[in-house]
């Protein structure tokens, strides 16, 4: 409604920051929005493609000449400057920044999309900034990140932040019983249930590696003596049995971090009038947020979990 209001007012902003947790719809909508503002047949006040001219056709075989993508590579841990500027050889030449300021191909705009904002450098960034204070006419940037904590202040600053917030479990089970997922409804709820909101998750979890590496997580937590090498031994080897690819390997991390936070806020609402227990729960959950924000960070995985394990089983005694 919100960008329906801003198109039938001439209002369109030339750059939008989408932030919130993964697999909430972010990059759904921002392809959504780029193919109804590229088709030939949209009213100006609506959002909705026409599904049947040459634009929306480009836009749903992914490619549009008009449409660019922009996302971190899986070798990298930042987005690299030449996918902005081109490689050394044909610095300005080449390169989003140079792309979107080209005269349109099929449409009557350019829509950029960039994936991973999180993983922008101040280099990149950098590179990025006059497109971002001079947008070329008609141009649309939509950057998509998970946080706005991760957001350099040159990004914050130029941009229009939409917010996402988690998905509703009824949303999440809708999605996963709907083509391409068909999961039976039995399914589709027991995973939205422990999804906290994310269709992703949900997918993730259904797969059974990290379903089980959950379980099992879940299993040890509950036993009566914490020990911190046992627990940190299961940190280890159960996200190593998801995946032995490091980027993935920091997203199972996650999950058992959320699942650690679930157990432990469930613990903590048994606990009212027990003051002791209740601190030492606030602590244990403290832990878990600071390991969080380390994984985020890329910290080193081992250091955070042999430290986490630490408190967890201190704290539990």
């Amino acid at each position: 409604d919100r960008f329906r209001r801003t198109l039938a007012h001439g209002r369109l902003a030339s750059t939008y920051l989408f932030v919130g947790p993964e697999g909430v719809g972010k990059r759904t909508f921002a392809e959504w929005l780029a193919a109804a503002l590229l088709c030939a047949n949209r009213r100006h006040d609506s959002l909705d493609a026409c599904g049947h001219c040459d634009s929306c056709r480009l836009s749903m075989a992914g490619t549009h000449p008009d449409l660019l993508r922009v996302s971190r590579p899986e070798d990298k841990t930042t987005l690299p400057v030449d996918l902005f500027i081109g490689p050394a050889d044909k610095r300005n030449r080449e390169g989003l920044c140079h792309d979107i300021a080209l005269r349109p191909l099929v449409a009557t705009r350019r829509v950029a999309i960039i994936d991973d904002a999180d993983d922008f450098s101040v280099e990149t960034a950098n590179c990025l900034l006059k497109t971002l204070e001079e947008p070329p006419p008609g141009s649309l940037l939509i950057l998509i990140g998970t946080s706005m904590a991760r957001q350099l202040s040159t990004i914050r600053s130029r941009s229009q932040v939409v917010r996402f917030e988690r998905l509703e479990e009824t949303q999440v089970a809708e999605v996963l019983r709907r083509e391409p997922h068909s999961l039976e409804a039995s399914e589709a709820a027991r995973l939205a249930a422990i999804s906290g909101g994310s269709v992703s998750r949900a997918l993730e979890l259904a797969e059974g590696q990290l379903d089980q590496a959950r379980q099992t997580l879940l299993t040890r937590l509950q036993s009566p003596r914490l020990d911190a090498n046992d627990l940190a031994r299961v940190f280890e080897e159960e996200t190593k049995a998801v995946a032995t690819e490091p980027r993935i390997r920091r997203r199972a991390m996650r999950e058992l971090l959320a699942a650690t936070i679930g157990e432990l806020r469930g613990r903590l609402a048994e606990s009212v009038g027990d003051v002791t227990r209740t601190d030492a729960i606030i602590r244990q959950l403290d832990a878990c947020f600071d390991a969080e924000v380390a994984i985020d960070r890329n910290g080193n995985q081992s250091a955070v979990v042999a430290s986490l394990a630490n408190h967890l089983a201190r704290l539990a005694r």
